[in-house]
């Protein structure tokens, strides 16, 4: 999380009653982001400065694998845009051994509502990941998953801001992994595109693609 102290502990309070073990790490936040977090009964894990997307997801996969009993991660924005009800059923199917890793796709059903230009521009960004790795892939940067410890412990990111995402494809596509797609709807609010979720960001992470 990066200054979400007006919505950290809706989405906190969410997912307690179904995921008794909700890490917040915190990317630097200037606005109380940890205090509301923690009152709201997350564990918070406090980088001193802003490092990026990245470097929070490689903290909380870190602080994760620290638990001898860990089962299962799942990847959960802090801006309220995942449903709780995706990521339990993302969940079930790590835990049912079905794959390695299950990776949520907004494109898998008709629920994410989609300006044109942006759906264009994420189709794309899919396309070049299926061309650069072979994973037949709908949606190369959807932020909710879920993974046991076999694939975390081999998760090594080193992009600390939004290339994070095709790092991690790439990475998969090394390890190869049993993965699937889960469909998952992305909600989409004035207060998440404002926090990144616009399509100038999107035209950004394209462009980021082909650059590298």
């Amino acid at each position: 999380m990066f200054n979400e102290a007006s919505v950290v502990a809706d989405v906190v309070t969410g997912l307690l009653p179904h995921l008794p073990h909700v890490v917040c790490v915190d990317d630097g936040s200037s606005d109380g982001s940890p205090e509301v977090a923690r009152q709201a009964g997350a564990v918070v894990v406090q980088h001193p400065i802003n490092l990026g997307q990245g470097a929070s997801l490689q903290t909380g996969i870190d602080y994760a694998l620290q638990d001898p009993e860990l089962d299962c991660i799942i990847t959960f924005d802090a801006d309220g845009q995942h449903r709780v009800a995706d990521a339990l059923a993302m969940r079930d199917r790590v835990l049912a051994d079905e794959a390695d890793i299950v990776l949520g796709s907004r494109f898998l059903d008709g629920r994410t509502r989609l300006a044109p230009m942006k759906r264009l521009v994420l189709k794309t960004a899919a396309l070049q990941s299926r061309l650069s790795t072979g994973m037949d892939l709908t949606d190369a940067h959807n932020g909710l998953r879920a993974f046991n410890p076999y694939v975390a412990r081999s998760i090594r990111l080193t992009q600390n801001r939004m290339a994070h995402a095709s790092e991690l494809i790439n990475q998969l596509a090394e390890l190869k992994p049993r993965w699937v797609e889960h469909p998952v709807e992305i909600i989409y609010t004035d207060y998440s595109k404002a926090k990144g979720q616009s399509l100038l960001n999107a035209v950004n992470i394209l462009a980021e693609l082909f650059l590298r």
